[in-house]
């Protein structure tokens, strides 16, 4: 039996001990083993551990259900990954709330050059799955592995494009490795298992409650190199994931849809919070992402006429042909308020007058109209 493993496991399991105070922990002892052989008056010095929390460690005695997982894991070919770890990913290293350990079945390379992640509504409708699909056979050409949720809806429609386009897939799921929910995806799992895989932070035996979705979704915003949401409501899971993704300084895209669309909301708030940046098509989030060869890439002239523009439009055209501007210069140099400079920037956005670059600042695209 592994016993730094029987301990890496248990220190997730210690009440109170979260993965951000189990990381300094380990950090600060060197290993997991030397946090559980440490007295507690050792430990409650540490900041953020106190006398509560290093008491929970000291009288921590359920290392018989490491041990069953441990067999667990053996016996299923689960690649157990603590965060130290050489093939741990290293996007979500990135993440303050990064877990501890993570559980993986398949064959995936966690650290795969190029990872998109895609989230959406359980309850997508054609044009939603129509814009999924080619999203994900525009990046076949890319060699991008595509992460989500496995949920129905979006999460599905993605992986199983994904499968068909031959890339590499990987779920992060919200219970343990035991079993699939949702249970009608378990014939896809199974083939994700074999063309790339599954991962949670769970434990064999934990079911998919409610409050353990966030905590999956986690995983889905950090182990990506941009996530675009495709189709969310006001409300929802889609939403917290890209707030996470924001939250970890990832690229944040989101397909924009008809105004009257519920299905649509989430996006545009998404877009008109300057939380996402605006997309239509796979080349958009290529060029974006950088990950297309600008000097090779033949420059097409834009050769429509512009249409109208309104006076705040103009407002801000003008302050950004000037240099690039974060949204606090904007507002500073048009004057104008959170709601109107969100209502231009989004137009002019759709009219492809102006970029969205990382960091939520904006440039003008070329051939802008003269103002």
């Amino acid at each position: 039996m592994n016993n730094d493993l029987i301990y890496r496991i248990a220190i997730s399991l210690v009440p109170g001990i979260g993965d951000v105070h189990a990381r300094a922990l380990i950090n600060h002892f060197g290993d997991a083993r030397t946090v559980f052989n440490s007295p507690a008056k050792k430990l409650e010095k540490l900041e953020g551990i106190g006398k509560q929390r290093a008491s929970a460690i000291s009288k921590f005695r359920d290392f018989k259900r490491c041990e069953s997982e441990i067999r667990f894991i053996e016996n299923h070919s689960i690649q157990p990954l603590f965060f130290l770890d050489p093939g741990f990913p290293k996007r979500l290293l990135q993440a303050y709330d990064c877990p501890v350990m993570l559980y993986h079945l398949g064959n995936a390379d966690l650290n795969h050059p190029r990872i998109i992640s895609v989230v959406g509504t359980r309850n997508s409708d054609e044009y939603g799955k129509t814009l999924c699909e080619k999203l994900i056979a525009d990046l076949a050409a890319m060699d991008v592995m595509i992460m989500s949720g496995l949920a129905y809806g979006i999460d599905s429609i993605a992986h199983r494009k994904a499968l068909t386009e031959g890339l590499p897939t990987v779920a992060a799921l919200a219970h343990g490795l035991d079993r699939i929910y949702p249970w009608k995806n378990k014939s896809m799992a199974a083939q994700m298992v074999r063309q790339g895989g599954l991962v949670t932070d769970f434990l064999s035996g934990t079911s998919p409650d409610k409050q353990n979705f966030p905590r999956r979704n986690r995983i889905v915003a950090g182990m990506c190199d941009g996530l675009v949401v495709i189709q969310s409501g006001e409300k929802g899971g889609s939403l917290i994931t890209a707030d996470l993704a924001n939250g970890y300084d990832r690229e944040v895209f989101a397909y924009p849809g008809a105004v009257d669309n519920p299905k649509s909301r989430g996006c545009h708030d998404l877009v008109m919070q300057h939380k996402a940046a605006l997309i239509t098509c796979a080349r958009e989030l290529t060029e974006r992402m950088g990950w297309t060869d600008a000097n090779s890439r033949k420059q097409v002239e834009q050769t429509f006429l512009f249409p109208p523009l309104t006076e705040e439009e103009r407002m801000v055209l003008r302050a950004i042909q000037e240099q690039i501007c974060d949204i606090d210069s904007l507002k500073y140099r048009t004057g104008l308020n959170q709601g109107k400079l969100a209502a231009a920037l989004l137009n002019l956005e759709m009219q492809s007058l102006v970029k969205t670059l990382p960091g939520k600042k904006f440039m003008p695209e070329r051939g802008l109209p003269a103002v």
